[in-house]
């Protein structure tokens, strides 16, 4: 699914040019469940950010299901951000004036899926994060978990084959987070590939595969990727 070789990306104040990756090669297969951890400034969130193309590399190639994501147009790049992944933030990130449902249903919306199709769409989904009984709830009637759950219902919504989380559990209590540790681990499970950026080690000891970022670089990989550095056996402590 994602082949990655020599990524650099870099940014640039004034004079002054930080490397935030300098050199990632990584490849992901379909129906992984990965956990990306690592020190605040290795380059985590930049990697998410590149792999769910929501920025491109300064420098490297990135091929996604073959093709080369430099070369594509804004345009196709929204079309795969909308159609093939799912994000999901540790800030929720719904509309607060929305309920459950509607949060939901946007996506669907701007997919352009008819009404019928798309109530009973966004039912499903609330029913498979066991959020029926909110749907007409809005944000500030929730829970943290519970809008989480929505946000992960939301990401959903198009049938994304990758699901892309950015410390989805550091708003929430042990309790909440390790129901959002279950969904993930059910989504792999029927099919969807997971990549996990996390400091929860309740996380990281369920993934599949843990790959370590260390000053924009891989670190240790402990999956069957190609990612740069050594191979280890263990969970990979942050």
């Amino acid at each position: 699914m994602i082949e990655m070789k020599k990524i650099v990306k870099s940014y640039r104040t004034g004079a002054v040019s930080f490397d935030a990756l300098r050199g990632i090669d990584l490849t992901v297969g379909n129906n992984e469940f990965i956990a990306i951890v690592g020190p605040s400034g290795s380059g985590k969130s930049t990697l998410m950010n590149l792999v769910g193309c929501l920025d491109t590399p300064t420098d490297g190639e990135y091929r996604l299901e073959g093709k080369q994501v430099e070369a594509l147009s804004p345009n196709q790049l929204a079309e795969i951000r909308n159609g093939m992944v799912g994000f999901v933030f540790q800030a929720f990130n719904l509309l607060p004036y929305a309920t459950a449902f509607e949060n939901v249903e946007l996506p669907l919306i701007y997919a352009g899926l008819r009404g019928k199709d798309r109530r009973r769409r966004v039912t499903d989904l609330l029913c498979q994060v066991g959020l029926a009984d909110k749907a007409a709830n809005r944000p500030t009637e929730m829970s943290g978990g519970e809008m989480q759950r929505v946000a992960i219902a939301r990401a959903l919504a198009n049938n994304p084959r990758l699901i892309l989380a950015d410390e989805p559990t550091g708003n929430l209590d042990s309790v909440s987070g390790g129901e959002i540790i279950n969904i993930f681990v059910d989504l792999w499970q029927t099919g969807h590939t997971v990549i996990v950026i996390t400091h929860d080690q309740n996380i990281a000891r369920r993934c599949q595969r843990v790959i370590k970022l260390k000053d924009g670089l891989i670190d240790t990989d402990n999956g069957n990727g190609n990612g740069s550095g050594h191979r280890t056996n263990d969970v990979i402590k942050t």
